[in-house]
């Protein structure tokens, strides 16, 4: 009988997106083939600390009293990485000596212990998890999806599911996404990139509302604009501005400023937003996309936009539409869009491409997730379900890709 392959499932992480990644992981663990692949969750807490053997995540769901999240359970044991053992340098040890090794040794849950770093005895605590044959990073926003693991899983020289480094942080960052976009000649929403800290003389936020106005006005920007943390995801800190108001543009800079200091203003698009799942699991084969679909809002009201809440934790608030109801050359124009856009940031294994879809037909790009949500009601598994490759296949095809 051919021996298993061990896959790494991670999980959690340190940004907002914490609670979705729980729940795209429980979605990858129940649906993964294990017949052929012994996958090991490998939870990250809020605090960065690596877990194993604590919670199981394939019990979470959005539907409880509160969001699930990667905690210091009874059961949990400290993951410490061997960064010089490369595919066998993964190791636990027990709750207690581990816990209190990781505050002793080093801040950070990464601590490589080659040579003489760590005493004997010590070392002798560590159980090893085994060859790691790759990783499936289901993790999303900052310190996950923006090429900080993808970085220090290609220094170990552990294959992994997903886009590289330099496609992780590009699109991680919308600002630079915008920037590779246009250099490839693909449209993009009008809109300006601003820096928190520095307006208004470094003064308090309130008081950058009229350079705001000015800013705006400079630029040519039609209202409403949404202003939105650049390196954020899941709709976190996205603020919608009606009309020209030097404190509402204030407020909203301060929301999207407790994200990240780099902030976007775009105009807001008369249009559809039409997202597109790219599949490209073999590196140097051309991207495959799938048909593209729309959330539909269920309960929109005058000023609705599909925030955090209709996405993840309202069910009745929306629902998912593949192929979206569109003209036939509208869909192919927007699987175009996301191949070449895919092609432009580097991508590899998979994307979600997030476009508009203008009442001319005309195709711009708004963003792209290198790690799109896998949760019961993501777009990206059901788009491929629609387009013919069932959700467990999708993830077998996507480990074989980094394995072949």
């Amino acid at each position: 009988m051919t021996a298993k392959q061990r896959i790494v499932v991670l999980y959690g992480g340190r940004a907002d997106e914490h609670p979705i990644s729980c729940i795209s992981a429980a979605g990858v663990l129940k649906a993964i083939d294990r017949e052929r692949f012994e996958p090991i969750p490998v939870g990250i807490t809020r605090e960065g600390l690596w877990l194993v053997g604590g919670e199981d995540p394939r019990g979470w769901d959005l539907g409880g009293e509160h969001l699930p999240e990667v905690t210091v359970s009874a059961e949990a044991r400290p993951v410490l990485l061997d960064i010089a053992r490369g595919a066998d340098g993964f190791y636990a040890g027990s709750h207690a000596e581990l816990l209190a090794r990781v505050s002793a040794v080093s801040d950070s849950p990464v601590v490589s212990f080659a040579g003489a770093e760590v005493p004997d005895d010590q070392r002798q605590a560590l159980t090893s998890l085994g060859h790691i044959d790759a990783a499936f990073p289901v993790l999303h926003g900052p310190f996950g999806e923006d090429g900080t693991v993808q970085g220090l899983l290609e220094m170990m020289g552990v294959p992994y599911v997903g886009c590289g480094v330099f496609a992780s942080a590009a699109c991680m960052d919308k600002h630079f996404t915008k920037i590779l976009l246009q250099a490839a000649g693909i449209p993009v929403a009008p809109g300006i990139t601003v820096d928190a800290r520095t307006l208004a003389g470094g003064e308090s936020i309130e008081a950058s509302g009229d350079e705001l106005v000015g800013l705006v006005r400079e630029a040519g920007l039609r209202y409403p604009v949404f202003v939105k943390p650049s390196r954020a995801g899941s709709s976190f800190g996205v603020v919608k501005v009606e009309s020209e108001n030097a404190k509402d543009l204030a407020q909203a800079l301060f929301e999207a400023s407790r994200h990240d200091w780099r902030v976007l203003i775009e105009e807001g698009i008369a249009a559809r937003e039409i997202e597109c799942a790219v599949f490209d699991p073999v590196e140097g084969q051309e991207p495959q996309t799938a048909w593209p679909g729309e959330i539909v809002l269920d309960k929109p009201a005058d000023d609705a936009f599909y925030d955090f809440d209709s996405k993840y934790m309202d069910s009745a608030a929306s629902h998912v539409e593949v192929p979206a109801k569109l003209p036939e050359e509208t869909l192919q124009a927007v699987r175009q869009t996301a191949a070449r856009a895919f092609q432009a940031v580097d991508g590899r294994g998979l994307s979600r491409v997030d476009c508009f879809v203008l009442p001319d037909g005309q195709v711009m790009v708004n963003e792209i997730n290198t790690m799109p949500g896998f949760t019961p009601i993501s777009m990206y598994p059901k788009a491929w379900e629609a387009t013919g490759l069932p959700y467990s296949r999708l993830i077998t095809q996507l480990i074989d890709g980094v394995l072949s």
